[in-house]
């Protein structure tokens, strides 16, 4: 694996760490995962080093970037947002506000310049980003095609303990699989990883590039990816931050509860652990915990059908007689209104 260093980003060095795919008769596209940090409550920033690192990692031939989870608006590591049960402080209501502000509309302007980015570099873009609908925010992830057109997004359908506080729930109409000339790209994010049921309704739609932005920079976390890899037959794509705490605003602005003490600028608060793992449960590029990085590995699709061959998991290895899922992929909404055209009429009518 060769270690090719590149221009400064945030003060560190990346990297763009590239691994051949063995068989060049097999069809093959490369993938990059980028491993960066949010400029936080700073969005137009967070969305210029985007482009950034997009560029960086075009000029390395990717056809495929993925980046972390909540990479645009951010993820809130440390924050309580000021509650407990039954209480909610004045101060941690005024963080909300301004995360709320940092999020970004679906769609709206900052998802137009992230199709323009995808277009400029003809790449395929996966973006990791908080989405304000209304004054609810979802933990989001969107899909960008090589022409620069929108395709679609996955909200997080189960944030993980304390975000349930602040992210709202995605409903079964966002779990896209979408069929590309590059092979078929979806996504889960984090620990909804760790649901069996969305990734077999992910296998059911033939995912075959897994991507898997998160915030977990823990080391179990690659038994995790390499289990779907396996489970899949599918490469899989996981993308972290990594984060250091003057990455984030000083205290008293922002504080990482119950560790701030204990912290200086360089303390490392998410350590990365970024990976491409092939359908045989292979390690391409990666696990990263050395820093802000782009990593990157050519995916030879045709060890997809070989995988396929030992274990294909909606396929031959299944058991539907006895054994079946049900997905409602409907949206799902919490007030729905019905015609007022009668309504109208009668109104209209003479009486």
């Amino acid at each position: 694996m060769a270690l090719v260093p590149t221009q400064t980003v945030n003060e560190g060095p990346l990297f763009a760490e590239v691994e051949m795919a063995g068989d060049s008769s097999a069809p093959t596209i490369r993938a990059t995962v980028v491993q960066a940090s949010t400029i936080f409550y700073d969005t137009p920033a967070t969305l210029d080093k985007a482009e950034r690192l997009l560029a960086e990692a075009a000029s390395y031939g990717a056809q495929l970037v993925v980046f972390p989870e909540a990479f645009i608006g951010g993820y809130p590591r440390g924050s309580t947002f000021g509650v407990s049960i039954g209480n909610r402080t004045a101060k941690g209501k005024e963080e909300f506000r301004k995360y709320h502000t940092s999020a970004i509309d679906v769609p709206g302007p900052e998802v137009d310049r992230l199709a323009a980015m995808a277009g400029k570099y003809k790449v395929y873009l996966v973006m990791g980003v908080i989405e304000r609908d209304g004054y609810t925010l979802y933990c989001t992830v969107l899909f960008f095609d090589s022409q620069g057109h929108y395709l679609g997004k996955h909200r997080k359908i189960m944030p993980t303990a304390l975000e349930r506080i602040i992210w709202g729930f995605g409903d079964g109409s966002t779990i896209p699989v979408f069929d590309t000339p590059i092979g078929k790209i979806g996504a889960a994010i984090c620990w909804e990883n760790k649901m069996p049921l969305l990734r077999t309704a992910m296998y059911a739609k033939g995912i075959e590039i897994y991507c898997a932005p998160t915030a977990d920079s823990r080391e179990v976390w690659q038994a995790s990816m390499t289990h779907i890899a396996l489970e899949g037959g599918c490469f899989v794509l996981s993308a972290n931050q990594f984060c250091r705490r003057r990455d984030y605003p000083p205290p008293p602005e922002y504080v990482f509860s119950g560790t701030e003490e204990d912290l200086t600028p360089d303390s490392v608060v998410c350590a990365g652990g970024s990976v491409i793992i092939s359908p045989s449960g292979a390690v391409l590029a990666g696990p990263n915990y050395e820093g802000e990085a782009l990593i990157s590995a050519d995916l030879d699709l045709g060890e997809i059908a070989r995988a396929k061959f030992d274990f294909d998991v909606v396929g031959h290895y299944a058991r539907p007689e006895f054994l079946s899922l049900i997905v409602r992929d409907h949206p799902v909404c919490p007030v729905s209104f019905t015609s007022t055209s009668s309504t109208s009429k009668a109104e209209s009518s003479p009486k």
